[in-house]
């Protein structure tokens, strides 16, 4: 099925869960290798059209900063690690869209104020209301931002209610509100999100796991309760590479996720999230890489004409008897090969 935010927009029945408006995984990036070359055009040359007939999310790039062996990043490879920045992977700042921009940033503020009463009220009255409120306004955030949602394939849950962790790449804020679009999720985000104004109250009051990435003494612990949510019902969200990359290159996907999922018996969701302009043609301007700060990437995104983010919703990926390892590369995959499908896969 094919869904648009805004008018005629989804209108799945309701479903019990709990999700994050906004949450993020974005890193600073590894120390820089030289001067950076000019900066990008504001659009990426696309790819021939793969097998269902549309650009791949993980098109090619003619600035992007070559990506290193883990053995020579820095920190080490079991590091969080993304060679983006902004002067290599985007495209220059508008000079234009200063009415745009204010215009979308005060219906942008209207929707997170909205929230601020809504989410704790609607969680009061249980999953049943607090679901479809939060998919609601994870639409609002993106029709406030200019947003134009397209998915396809779905829903997210599998059809025997149980859990599945729902994985996808991680290149902009818009991520978070595209997947919660299509909920109900709990998302896993850094610790650090939740000290974010108005975000982070947002993101705990809706059942956000936050992890501490750089500490592997907590992992086991993470793991454990994204286990026991998985096995609870529950659709947890996760980026596995950790941190953001431009959407033109990915990273390595992290094992820990699917750990759980194999800890819990639970499917794995894979979902590819594409960024376009309205015309179709891939972009890098959304991205949130490097030092850029969260007001500046969505800045960035209020002045643009608009976007389309489409979203597609790939066969589950049950986890069998093998390892993390194994089960990390076929999501990965998934994601950025694959096509729609809703069955099992």
């Amino acid at each position: 099925m094919t869904l648009t935010a805004g008018p005629g927009a989804d209108r799945t029945a309701p479903e019990p869960a709990r999700s994050a408006l906004l949450t993020t995984t974005h890193h600073p990036p590894a120390p820089a290798r030289g001067p950076s070359p000019e900066p990008a055009s504001p659009v990426a040359p696309a790819r021939p059209a793969g097998p269902t007939g549309r650009t791949p999310a993980g098109i090619e790039h003619p600035t992007h900063p070559a990506t290193l062996p883990a053995t020579e990043r820095p920190g080490g490879p079991w590091a969080i690690w993304s060679p983006c920045t902004p002067g290599e992977c985007l495209p220059a700042r508008a000079r234009t869209g200063r009415w745009r921009l204010a215009r979308r940033t005060v219906a942008l503020l209207a929707v997170l104020a909205a929230a601020t009463v809504l989410v704790p009220l609607a969680a009061l009255l249980g999953g049943r209301v607090l679901g479809p409120v939060l998919r609601a306004l994870h639409r609002g955030v993106l029709a406030a931002a200019g947003v134009r949602l397209v998915v396809r394939g779905g829903p997210l849950a599998p059809a025997d209610g149980r859990g599945a962790l729902v994985v996808a790449d991680h290149t902009s804020w818009i991520d978070v509100p595209a997947l919660g679009a299509l909920g109900p999720l709990t998302m896993l985000a850094k610790q650090e999100v939740r000290d974010w104004p108005l975000i982070g109250p947002l993101a705990a009051r809706t059942g956000t796991l936050f992890v501490h990435r750089e500490g592997l003494s907590g992992l086991p612990g993470t793991v454990a309760a994204t286990a026991d949510a998985l096995r609870s019902g529950v659709l947890v969200g996760v980026f596995p590479e950790a941190t953001t990359w431009c959407g033109a290159a990915g990273g390595d996907y992290r094992r820990a996720p699917f750990q759980a999922a194999i800890d819990a018996g639970a499917p794995v969701r894979p979902v590819t999230v594409a960024l376009t302009t309205r015309d179709g043609r891939p972009t890098t301007a959304a991205a949130f890489v490097g030092e850029q700060t969260l007001g500046d990437t969505v800045g960035r995104v209020l002045r643009l004409p608009g976007l389309v983010c489409e979203v597609t919703v790939g066969a589950l990926i049950e986890p069998g008897a093998g390892d993390r390892r194994a089960l990390a590369a076929r999501a990965r995959d998934r994601v950025r090969h694959g096509g729609a499908g809703g069955g099992t896969g």
